[in-house]
């Protein structure tokens, strides 16, 4: 079909096969369809949206010649990415034909995502060559929601179609699944970007003060206006308003709000000036509007001003496959803020994908934020993590006074679920022994040290293990720091 979207494609050509594999999972997290060498048929070309050519390391001239020609003409005007150490950096521009004339940008290694983005943002003014050939990267791959799952792919590929125009988009979900990262994400990939994006939460205002928020106020127009304030619709101007929680909107507003996006007008509380206003509305709810509309709770014809395009975010219990995807960019964030990133074993990546959270991604992103500050630059286990996400006890934890029985000589109280090998349930699924086994280890060694105020001579003699064995463990998993090593 005509509005069938198509990915963004990049062709890749690096002989170093570690760096392209590193190139071709940056690009395919900022949302582009990466090609390596020797994979583009000619004959496909007409099926693809090329963007731009990656050149890393470039071992034979006349192979590389090749992989240019698959492009056809395309190849002389497509935006250029280069490994600063590439051996045609030097040469840049020139070294190619038509690069004079056409957008160059620099890739060092290390390669970060940030400077990646950011030179393809520089691609991304729209434009076409005298060819008819695009010269630039479509804006709609630089903003993405986190995941490769279909669920996710879904959610991208419609935020990639509405983004480009300027209908009203209706974000519906749980609460806690990235509504307004997926507002954000269709605000950065409209011709708006570059205009203020401006929230506001409609439920957490009360009902008396919304109207003032959403459309400012004159001086004097009520107690405590001490002078005139511009509302949200006036700082949004040129861009897009984001109306989260719109379900939780009070009728009267919802009859106000109708009418600006009807007329595109609005007077501040308090005046008698008509504004023009020229924004875009994206609303969010959690709520089941329909039913609130049946209920009487919400008005029918705003519900059908808002969702023009409806789009509904999945709860993280249905794309649970992201979720290593979604703690790399959470430890991202952690980082930018200066803490440290956390590391989950499959373990505790196992237990984490038996939890239903409810709270959904939100939740998650808490969870590695909480993690990152008690275990920092260590390996969290499954048994590390708060016991509701821990999943189906495995019997491998011991109590810090049994194993202070142990050292006295006295026969520890074991719980009943720890007398058998019974008590070991294998999951349906299976596990990875070896892990499972480390996390049993890691465990018993941390509540010995705990048991004896982190001295590791008196842990290792708890342990029944020479010192020296105890500390090779402890560099082993990350445990070493601030303990007493005599």
């Amino acid at each position: 079909m005509h509005n069938e979207v198509q990915d963004i494609d990049v062709l890749i050509i690096e002989a170093d096969a570690v760096r392209a594999e590193t190139v071709k999972s940056a690009l395919q997290f900022l949302g582009y369809r990466p090609h390596q060498d020797g994979h583009v048929a000619p004959a496909d070309n007409g099926k693809r949206d090329w963007c731009a050519i990656y050149i890393g390391d470039v071992v034979d001239l006349d192979d590389f010649q090749r992989q240019l020609d698959t492009l056809g003409e395309q190849a002389l005007h497509l935006p250029l990415l280069v490994a600063a150490d590439s051996p045609l950096a030097a040469q840049m521009p020139g070294a190619l034909p038509g690069s004079r004339s056409r957008p160059v940008e620099l890739i060092s290694f290390p390669l970060r995502y940030e400077p990646l983005m950011d030179a393809l943002r520089r691609f991304a003014a729209p434009s076409r060559t005298a060819s008819g050939y695009k010269s630039t990267a479509a804006p709609s791959a630089l903003h993405r929601i986190v995941g490769g799952s279909a669920a996710l792919g879904r959610v991208n590929a419609l935020i990639r179609q509405v983004a480009p125009f300027d209908s009203n988009v209706l974000v519906l979900g749980e609460s806690g699944t990235g509504k307004e990262m997926v507002a954000r994400a269709i605000h950065e990939n409209s011709q708006r970007r570059d205009k203020p994006f401006i929230a506001i939460n409609c439920g957490a205002i009360p009902a008396e003060l919304l109207e003032s928020e959403l459309f400012g106020h004159e001086k004097g127009a009520f107690t405590g206006a001490i002078s005139a304030r511009k509302g949200r619709f006036e700082l949004a101007e040129g861009g897009t308003l984001f109306l989260d929680e719109i379900g939780d909107m009070s009728l009267p507003m919802q009859v106000k709000l109708l009418r600006v996006l009807q007329e595109r007008v609005f007077e501040r509380v308090g005046g008698n000036r008509t504004q023009r206003c020229d924004v875009r509305i994206i609303a969010a709810t959690h709520r089941n509007l329909e039913q609130a509309i049946a209920d009487g709770g919400f008005r029918e014809d705003l519900y059908y001003r808002l969702s023009v395009f409806p789009l509904e975010m999945p709860p993280l219990r249905e794309h649970l496959e992201d979720m290593p995807e979604l703690i790399g960019e959470f430890n991202q964030r952690l980082l930018r803020r200066g803490l440290t990133g956390v590391r989950f074993s499959t373990s505790a990546m196992n237990a984490l994908r038996s939890h239903t959270w409810p709270g959904n991604v939100r939740e998650l992103c808490n969870l590695v934020e909480r993690m990152a500050i008690l275990y920092p630059s260590c390996e969290v286990r499954a048994s590390d993590l708060p016991e509701k996400y821990r999943g189906i006890p495995v019997g491998e934890e011991v109590t810090g006074a049994a194993l202070l029985a142990l050292m006295e000589g006295r026969s520890p109280v074991i719980a009943p679920a720890m007398a058998s090998e019974s008590a070991a349930i294998l999951p349906e699924g299976g596990l990875d022994l070896k892990d499972h086994l480390s996390d049993i280890e890691v465990g018993l060694i941390r509540q010995a040290l705990d048991a004896t105020g982190g001295v590791v001579a008196h842990a290792a003699k708890l342990l029944r293990m020479q010192r020296t064995t105890l500390v090779e463990k402890l560099r082993k998993y990350g445990l070493q720091t601030g303990l007493q090593v005599p």
